[in-house]
């Protein structure tokens, strides 16, 4: 009596990627329907991981040019826009050769995959922290100054001494540590797409977390940026004290 197609596809779901190939070889003659979208299933995910690979191979290009550094950090901000909250930035060493599948630019994942990714670089990074600057902070010096504030902090905050810093488009003063300046660099290096994925998550909790002070605002939808319901909000029941003055004068 041939197996089920159930019990195949258990044999499929359970197998790793160096199995799979012996599976489709042993069921490339069952004929059944089910059968045959297995093995067409399995095909496509072993063309979209080879694909995958590809993609990180080619955003490792900075990790590999500086391969001679023991520590490589990846920088990268979240929240310069909004109109509330802080500017996060997010300083991560990965090791040597690390890959992340589907690791990205922060704002190209859903944050179903961001969290998912953020709790495996946390896992696996040599060292991570992030920066954090506040609403006032931001209004007395600026955004910029503030971002630069905030990596700083973040460097600071690491266990290990970097030997160059991978920043996503910005130069940060004052720092003594060797640095490039890549733009869109959080889509170019896996060390800044988990620094962009770091920060990102950070905020997007913080916000979370104001959602509950503030409920009127909806922080926790839109994260503090100008929505037209948080524009709304602020005409209708003024700034809280995590709104940046500078941001919002002609909203209020």
């Amino acid at each position: 009596m041939s197996e089920s197609i159930q019990d195949i596809k258990s044999k499929f779901n359970a197998a790793t990627e160096e199995q799979i190939d012996a599976l489709i070889e042993l069921y490339k003659d069952d004929e059944r329907n089910g059968v045959t979208l297995l093995i067409k299933k399995a095909k496509d995910k072993r063309i979209q991981l080879k694909l995958e690979d590809e993609r990180i191979d080619k955003m490792m290009f900075y990790e590999k040019k500086y391969n001679q550094y023991p520590y490589i950090c990846g920088i990268d901000e979240a929240g310069r826009g909004p109109l509330a909250g802080p500017v996060v930035a997010g300083a991560v060493i990965l090791p040597k050769d690390f890959k992340l599948c589907y690791i990205n630019d922060s704002k190209k994942l859903s944050p179903a995959k961001r969290e998912a990714l953020y709790a495996s670089i946390l896992t696996n990074a040599l060292s991570f922290s992030t920066g954090v600057i506040d609403a006032k902070r931001i209004d007395e010096i600026n955004i910029l100054q503030a971002t630069y504030e905030a990596m700083k902090a973040a460097v600071d905050g690491l266990n290990n001494k970097p030997d160059i810093l991978l920043n996503d488009a910005v130069t940060i003063p004052a720092v003594s540590i060797p640095q490039e300046n890549i733009i869109r660099g959080d889509a170019k290096s896996v060390s800044i797409a988990a620094a962009s994925i770091l920060a990102k998550v950070t905020r997007d909790r913080m916000m979370e977390a104001y959602d509950q002070l503030y409920p009127a605002y909806g922080f926790k939808r839109h994260k503090g940026y100008g929505t037209q319901e948080h524009i709304e909000a602020l005409r209708r029941y003024g700034a809280t004290p995590i709104h940046r003055r500078t941001f919002i004068g002609h909203f209020v």
